[in-house]
C-alpha cells in the first residue's frame, strides 16, 4: 500500500485558486488563468502545526500607533493628489493601468518632474524605452530637472541595485511585465514573473518607507494583466482612461487603502504633455443658441459634479425599424426611455430615426441621466428647444415615475454656482409632470421665434 502511495503520479496545483490535476496543463481549468499550474512535491493541506516564534516588535494599542513620520507628500500635480486620497503616503506601492498609448507615462513623468521640483530625489525605471527616448518626451513636456535619475532596466536586481545607489525618495517602475527576476522561472510576464517583481518591489517599498508607483498593462477586456494577486498586494489601483479621438483623460481610484475610491482626477492631452483640468464643468456644454434636442444634466464623476448636455436628434423614417444610434450613452438604456416617452408621455417614435449623443466625449452610465435624454427627445420631436438656464437630474421607471438620485444636493449647488436657476427632478414626480413643469415659465427663443420650453 504505502509503495503504490509512493510511487503515486506528482499532482499539479494551480498558484491562483490551488485547482489540483495529475497532468500539466497551460490554463487552470478552475480560474481560467494561462501559465499558473506548476508542479508541486508537498501536500497542500496542513501536515503538522507551526512552532511559534518571539516577535521582533510587540503588538501595541492602536491608539498608541505613531504616524507623525508617515505624512501624506504632494506628488505636485493636483488631480493626482485628489484621486490618491490627498498625496502620496511614504512606504505606499501605487499600481497605475491603463490602455496603450492613454499617457501612463507621461502622466508619472510630470508627477516625477513636479516630485523632483520639490526637492525630492525621483528615480524612473523605465523597462520599454531608452534613456534617450524618455529623455526627448521629458524635454518635449518640460520634465528636466537634476533630481530625477533614469534608468532603462529589465533586471529586477539591478534595479534595486540602482535603488541602493540613488537613493530615491519616489521609485517609478514602467512595466511591471517588463521586468524579470532570476529568482523565478519564466520570461518577462509571465505570472510568476510579474507576481514575483511586484512581491521584491513592495517588500523594499515597506523596508525602506519608499513610494513606489508601478506601471501595469491591461488585456483585452480592460482588466490589469497578470495574475489578480496583483491588486491584492499593492496599496492603491488607479485607472487611466480616456478615448483615443478626445483629448480628455481621467485617472479613478478602483482600490485605495489610504484615501476614498470614489475620487476621479480629470487631465488634458496637449502638444506639450498633459494638463490638470481642475474644472471641467465647460468641457461638456454645447455654445450659442438654445436648440431643439438639448438638455443638461448634473452627472457625478467620482465625486466631482460635472454638467453634461445631452443632444437628440430625430428625423422621420419609412422603414420599418428605425435607426437608434447612441455615442456616450447606454442604447439598452435609451431604448427603454424610448417606450416610457411612448407609451407614458404619448410621444410617437416607432417612425422616428432617433440619435443620441453627449458633448465633449464623456460617457454617461448612471440612471440620473435618464430624465435629461427624455427631455432632450421630447425637445427634438416638438421642435421646442430647452432653456439654457434649465438643467434636468432624474432616474426614469417604466412606470414614467421620476425617482430621485444620489448627492442631489451637491448636484444641485453645482449646477446653481454655474447658473441653471431651474431645476426638474423628482418634484416632477412623473415624466409627464416633467414635460408640463418645463412649459410653467415660457420665454421666447433669440432664435427664429421659435418658442422655447
Amino acid at each position: 500500500m504505502a509503495s503504490r502511495r509512493a510511487s503515486a503520479p506528482t499532482p499539479f496545483r494551480c498558484t491562483e485558486c490551488g485547482w489540483t490535476t495529475l497532468r500539466w496543463v497551460g490554463r487552470c481549468g478552475e480560474c481560467q488563468q494561462w501559465g499558473t499550474v506548476v508542479e508541486t512535491a508537498e501536500q497542500t493541506g496542513i501536515v503538522k502545526a507551526v512552532a511559534s516564534v518571539s516577535p521582533v516588535r510587540a503588538a501595541l494599542p492602536i491608539t498608541r500607533i505613531d504616524t507623525t513620520d508617515t505624512p501624506r507628500r504632494t506628488s505636485g500635480v493636483d488631480e493626482f493628489d485628489r484621486v490618491l486620497g490627498g498625496g502620496i503616503v511614504p512606504g505606499a506601492a501605487i499600481l497605475l493601468s491603463g490602455e496603450p498609448g492613454v499617457g501612463k507615462s507621461t502622466l508619472l513623468l510630470e508627477v516625477a518632474a513636479q516630485s523632483a521640483r520639490a526637492g525630492r530625489r525621483v528615480l524612473y525605471a523605465s523597462g520599454e524605452e531608452s534613456t534617450a527616448q524618455v529623455r526627448l518626451r521629458a524635454e518635449r513636456t518640460g520634465a528636466l530637472h537634476d533630481e530625477l535619475y533614469l534608468a532603462a532596466e529589465t533586471d529586477l536586481a539591478t534595479i534595486l541595485g540602482h535603488v541602493d545607489d540613488v537613493q530615491p525618495e519616489l521609485l517609478i517602475v514602467d512595466s511591471v511585465q517588463t521586468v524579470s527576476s532570476a529568482q523565478s522561472d519564466g520570461l518577462a510576464g509571465h505570472p510568476s514573473q510579474v507576481r514575483e517583481v511586484a512581491a521584491s518591489l513592495i517588500r523594499v517599498a515597506k523596508e525602506r518607507n519608499l513610494p513606489i508607483v508601478i506601471v501595469g498593462h491591461v488585456t483585452k477586456d480592460g482588466s490589469i494583466a497578470g495574475p489578480r494577486i496583483l491588486e491584492h498586494l499593492v496599496d492603491v489601483v488607479c485607472h487611466f482612461e480616456g478615448d483615443r479621438h478626445t483629448a480628455l483623460r481621467f485617472v479613478r481610484a478602483l482600490k485605495n487603502r489610504f484615501g476614498p475610491t470614489d475620487e476621479v482626477g480629470c487631465f488634458e492631452m496637449t502638444g506639450s504633455g498633459i494638463a490638470e483640468v481642475p474644472d471641467p464643468s465647460r468641457l461638456f456644454l454645447g455654445h450659442g443658441s438654445p436648440e431643439p434636442g438639448t438638455c443638461v444634466t448634473i452627472a457625478l464623476e467620482g465625486r466631482r459634479a460635472m454638467p453634461v448636455e445631452v443632444q437628440a436628434l430625430t428625423v422621420p423614417s419609412t422603414a420599418p425599424n428605425p435607426r437608434r444610434v447612441v455615442s456616450g450613452v447606454d442604447s439598452a438604456r435609451v431604448a427603454m426611455i424610448l417606450a416610457v416617452l411612448e407609451r407614458r408621455a404619448n410621444i410617437k417614435l416607432s417612425d422616428q430615426d432617433v440619435y443620441v449623443s453627449t458633448v465633449g466625449g464623456v460617457r454617461l452610465v448612471e440612471p440620473g441621466a435618464d430624465l435629461a435624454i427624455a427631455l432632450a427627445i421630447a425637445s427634438a420631436v416638438r421642435g421646442q428647444p430647452v432653456r439654457h438656464d434649465i438643467a434636468a437630474v432624474g432616474e426614469l421607471s417604466l412606470a414614467g415615475e421620476v425617482r430621485p438620485v444620489t448627492s442631489a444636493a451637491h448636484r444641485r449647488a453645482e449646477g446653481a454656482r454655474l447658473g441653471y436657476k431651474t431645476f426638474i427632478d423628482e418634484a416632477s414626480e412623473s415624466l409627464a409632470g416633467a414635460l408640463r413643469d418645463l412649459t410653467v415659465r415660457p420665454v421666447r427663443s433669440i432664435r427664429d421665434g421659435v418658442p422655447a420650453f
